[in-house]
């Protein structure tokens, strides 16, 4: 596990999860889950251990080549 992946926690893996940052060089990790599910954090606390809306990046990719 890499030093980013264990400040951030499951984000860092979570197709739900985008990388925004700020003009001065900030980075927050933005769950796209929020826009249509008030019950995620729209900035969750890092580092996010347990989340029922987490999907791992390659679950996203697996799902993209079923139909081919």
């Amino acid at each position: 596990m890499s030093q980013e992946s264990e400040k951030v926690g499951l984000c860092f893996g979570c197709r739900h999860a985008r990388v925004v940052t700020t003009a001065r060089g900030g980075s927050f990790y933005l769950c796209q889950l929020s826009a249509s599910d008030p019950s995620f954090a729209k900035y969750p606390q890092l580092p996010v251990m347990h989340c029922r809306g987490y999907r791992a990046m390659a679950e996203e990719a697996d799902a993209s080549g079923a139909d081919e």
